[in-house]
């Protein structure tokens, strides 16, 4: 069982790490026409070559992984009626060791859920096009990655939806958990190198 410590110190900035690599690797993938030739250096010796679709398509299904379990953590689940809204995950149905928001307490007494309106509104464009996003990446996750589905057809529109998720995801985290807890949110995981 991991403490609350854990949670707050390495759980979720470890998967906001990912979240914020994900976005990095759509931004990335979305300025090239075509896969680039690739080199990854460690301690700066030259250990990976190939294209770079052998780092972006990893790091995406990572980051939709870890996008899903930040929402669900935060209180949020893509409706199953139509997986572009979203609805509040329901706290009766969480299991003995999930470890979601509602465990974490400041002076107000337990954090609440956020809801749909709450994520949504964050957002500095369209609050479809957010709620879209955010529900667009539970539902891929859920079905595309977590196991194989006739179900689901992947679209351009998906890897918008990830750049838009990813940041909205980062923020929700932030403003919902740590500024309530009156704790700094952890630092980025990755920067880009600007040519």
């Amino acid at each position: 069982m991991f403490s609350h410590d854990d949670i707050i110190n390495r759980i979720i900035p470890y998967r906001l790490q990912a979240v914020d690599a994900a976005n990095l690797a759509v931004r990335l993938r979305s300025s090239w026409d075509a896969p680039k030739a690739m080199k990854i250096y460690f301690d700066e010796k030259l250990r990976i070559t190939g294209n770079s679709n052998a780092y972006t398509n990893p790091v995406l299904e990572s980051g939709l992984i870890h996008c899903r379990a930040l929402l669900d953590f935060l209180g949020l689940k893509a409706d199953p009626a139509d997986s572009t809204k979203l609805i509040c995950r329901d706290p009766k149905k969480n299991k003995k060791d999930d470890v979601v928001i509602e465990h974490f307490s400041n002076s107000n007494g337990p954090l609440p859920l956020v809801t749909p309106q709450e994520a949504i509104t964050r957002y500095q464009g369209s609050q479809s096009e957010a709620e879209a996003a955010l529900a667009g990446v539970l539902h891929t996750a859920n079905k595309g990655l977590a196991h194989i589905t006739a179900g689901l057809a992947l679209y351009a529109a998906d890897i918008s939806h990830l750049e838009i998720a990813s940041r909205g995801v980062r923020a929700l985290v932030v403003s919902h958990f740590y500024t309530p807890l009156g704790l700094l949110p952890p630092e980025p995981g990755v920067t880009e190198v600007k040519p």
